[in-house]
């Protein structure tokens, strides 16, 4: 199921969505002292690619750095990158064949708006459920 599901997804927009990201960490790579945020930008265009079966953990080794480059994200993109994928995804709900496509939309919420600090892992990892 997951396989369809992220095959649809890749279809009906996952794609350009991840495009979007790869040119946002492109444009922060470029700019150098941004490079930070063109990883984040980068870990959020793979994951954007294939949403079905991640999730997104808090890293236990992310410190006061994480926190600072979170706020300048929030301030630079992150609140509409966020407002966004909402706006997306109650689009994609409101049709019984968009609703697994939106709630895919609302998981990418909370790494849009808060990317560092943060780590995509497979569903069945245990870091996934709060072990080790």
């Amino acid at each position: 199921m997951r396989l369809l599901l992220n095959i649809i997804w890749f279809v009906f927009g996952g794609f350009w969505l991840a495009l979007g990201y790869a040119f946002a960490a492109l444009i922060c790579f470029i700019l150098i002292i941004t490079i930070p945020f063109g990883v984040a930008s980068l870990r959020i265009a793979v994951y954007a690619l294939w949403p079905f079966g991640k999730t997104v953990v808090r890293r236990d080794d992310a410190g006061v750095a994480s926190s600072v480059g979170n706020v300048i994200w929030v301030l630079l993109c992150g609140w509409w990158l966020a407002l966004g994928h909402l706006v997306t995804g109650v689009a994609m709900c409101l049709t019984i064949i968009g609703i697994p496509l939106g709630l895919a939309n609302f998981k990418l919420i909370p790494v849009s708006f808060l990317p560092l600090g943060r780590e995509i892992v497979e569903s069945d990892d245990p870091r996934a459920i709060g072990v080790g």
